[in-house]
């Protein structure tokens, strides 16, 4: 069974369209910042996350139309090329789908090199190679809910649901009920029972040092 045709999709529209032939191979990146601070005495710098960067999508298009009768394969190529194009309704470039197979990338188009390698005697091109790159696409509400935030001191952010008790989230984060304290002084509450439905209280990781007293609490 021949392998399905990679189809790029524009998300907004739901229009579509499969190029002419699959791709021989695509390539996949993910890359991270680091920031490199030198300490007297040390062998090496230490490293600091900084960030994440996106994922990209890089693979080369071929298009044919030199058979049966030959036309101007420019008609193919610009339909990945115009992907570039800012939508009157978006204000920016599509957002897109890549699905090959397994593949499943949600994207924007970032660059095409266009290489046209045969032509008919009037000079038009029948024949032409792209090579095209797709950054990975994400809004903020998929990335909050893929992710596992917590803030920089690595204390955990917990959404108050109907019902909870600061004794019931203790129990949840550290197996123990009555180790609501750190809980209650992070978050700056005098009254245990003063939380409410939709809140979000900073967890943090035990022991807690209190920044008032500078008693731990576990």
């Amino acid at each position: 069974m021949a392998l399905a045709k990679a189809r790029i999709t524009i998300e907004h529209t739901g229009e579509f369209f499969d190029v002419l032939f699959n791709p021989e191979e695509y390539t996949l990146n993910k890359d991270n910042n680091f920031a490199s601070q030198a300490i007297p005495g040390l062998s090496s710098p230490l490293l600091q996350f900084v960030n994440g960067n996106l994922r990209t999508l890089e693979m080369e298009l071929f298009f044919d139309t030199s058979e049966p009768a030959p036309s101007d394969v420019r008609v193919e190529t610009q339909k990945i090329v115009k992907l570039l194009d800012i939508d009157s309704d978006l204000h920016a470039p599509p957002v897109l789908r890549v699905s090959w197979a397994s593949l499943q990338f949600r994207c924007v188009l970032a660059r095409v090199s266009q290489k046209f390698i045969r032509f008919v005697d009037d000079g038009r091109p029948v024949r032409a190679r792209l090579t095209v790159t797709f950054n990975e696409y994400v809004d903020p509400e998929s990335e909050s809910k893929e992710v596992n935030r917590q803030t920089a001191d690595f204390s955990k952010l917990h959404v108050v649901t109907l019902g909870e008790t600061l004794s019931g989230i203790a129990g949840d984060y550290y197996g123990n009920p009555q180790m609501w304290r750190p809980i209650a002084i992070l978050n700056g509450l005098d009254d245990p029972r003063a939380i409410e439905t939709g809140q979000t209280l900073r967890v943090p990781s035990l022991p807690f040092v209190d920044p008032e007293s500078g008693e731990v609490v576990n």
